[in-house]
């Protein structure tokens, strides 16, 4: 566990920051539009970005394409686990309203379960740390590619 607790940190400041855009779009009435959500990879990716960096800078020499893509894993985790929690509350105990006005704009349709939204916002959480670990994954491993000088 303490060899993780740099990431664990990324990850409770990345939901931190996830949870402050939420509730500052919910100031404008804007949390119920599904696209502003999109901004949610953005502050995910600088999180795991930053968690990979750092934890790079630590680890020296010793860090590998498995300790890295590990500490971008556990920082979306986290960051992911910690978001759904606190949207779950909000939706069920602060705002008992939400879940009625984003059904109405996006699945009028639909008569959606609270728990299928708190899965799909999980699910969401954790394919976005998947594909942005493994892209930043690109730019933080040892190449192991020959230098080779041309003639």
């Amino acid at each position: 566990m303490k060899e993780f607790a740099l990431p664990i940190r990324f990850g409770v400041a990345t939901s931190g920051s996830l949870i402050a855009y939420f509730l500052i779009l919910s100031l404008f009435g804007l949390h119920t539009n599904v696209l502003y959500s999109l901004f949610n990879g953005v502050i995910t990716g600088f999180g795991i970005y930053e968690s990979i960096k750092y934890f790079r800078i630590k680890k020296g020499v010793a860090f590998n394409y498995g300790i890295g893509f590990t500490a971008g894993i556990v920082t979306g985790a986290i960051a992911t686990i910690i978001f759904t929690f606190f949207f779950a509350l909000y939706a069920t105990e602060i705002n008992t309203q939400f879940l009625k006005e984003l059904s109405k704009v996006w699945f009028s349709d639909y008569d959606t379960l609270e728990g299928s939204i708190f899965f799909t916002v999980a699910t969401m959480g954790f394919a976005t740390t998947l594909v942005l670990t493994l892209a930043f994954m690109q730019l933080f491993k040892t190449s192991k590619n020959l230098n080779q000088k041309s003639a």
